[in-house]
């Protein structure tokens, strides 16, 4: 009696799918771990976002409030979509419809927030001369990444989630899920849409950058501040003696500290 193949086996696995789906993300981790270690040990006093504020804050007020909000918005639909599986959410209650509605219109809002967000910020870069003197090698290799990042991701779900109806859940999750317990399946991603496996790429690749860039900050959230106890400042009080005496005039007459003369 001949075994039935799974579909698993049956998939052909070749060797750029390795490549692509296996080692350049592991490896990719790799650094983003080590990369972090090495950067706090040699790096602290560089472990900082470098606000440019002080050059230009009309265009900052603005973009980094939308950028960073949409961001915070965008991982939290990542984290659900791809580390929680389907049959944990339908086991929760929430239908496939219902969560691809609020996934589909949360992500649109959270996009366009961090599109335009993170445009400003851009803009503001190349528009304002102090600022663009300013920009290091790590800011030239960081903001090219993560705005490729970021248009893939919105173009990926533009085109196959809002329009075309892709689930990628069975896919692009499965895959991503494999990577942390050690069952990569790259035959899962294989087959899904080349703006997925873009989005995909480039998310790896900005891991890897990530100690080496001001992402850093991220890790340093100032969450001491809540627990932290006021600060009282008190004026101090100005002595007698540090009154400044009035000054005569040239008639003779005192004049008083606020320059008023008094009253003969």
């Amino acid at each position: 009696m001949n075994a039935v193949p799974t579909p698993l086996a049956a998939a052909s696995t070749s060797g750029a799918d390795l490549l692509l789906w296996v080692a350049i993300p592991y490896i990719c981790l790799a650094v983003f771990v080590v990369g972090h270690v090495w950067r706090y040990r040699q790096d602290q006093f560089g472990w900082t976002s470098r606000t440019s504020q002080l050059l230009e804050h009309r265009w900052l007020r603005w973009g980094s409030p939308l950028f960073h909000l949409g961001a915070f918005m965008v991982i939290g639909g990542h984290a659900v979509g791809l580390a929680v599986p389907a049959s944990w959410t339908e086991a929760a209650g929430i239908s496939e419809h219902a969560y691809h509605t609020t996934a589909v219109w949360a992500g649109s809002v959270a996009g366009v927030a961090m599109v335009a967000g993170l445009g400003m910020l851009c803009a503001r870069r190349l528009l304002t001369r102090r600022i663009r003197l300013g920009t290091d090698r790590s800011d030239k290799l960081l903001f090219p990444l993560l705005s490729a990042t970021v248009l893939l991701g919105i173009t990926a779900t533009a085109a196959h989630n809002v329009f075309g109806g892709y689930d990628y859940r069975s896919t692009v999750s499965v895959w991503f899920r494999g990577l942390f317990t050690l069952q990569p399946q790259p035959e899962a991603i294989a087959g899904a849409p080349l703006l997925f496996q873009l989005h995909a790429l480039t998310a790896c690749l900005l891991f890897a950058a990530w100690p080496f860039t001001r992402l850093v900050h991220v890790w340093s959230a100032p969450i001491g501040y809540l627990a932290r106890p006021y600060l009282v400042y008190r004026r101090r009080a100005t002595p007698a003696a540090a009154t400044p005496a009035a000054a005569p005039t040239a008639g003779g007459r005192p004049r008083s500290a606020s320059g008023s003369r008094r009253a003969a």
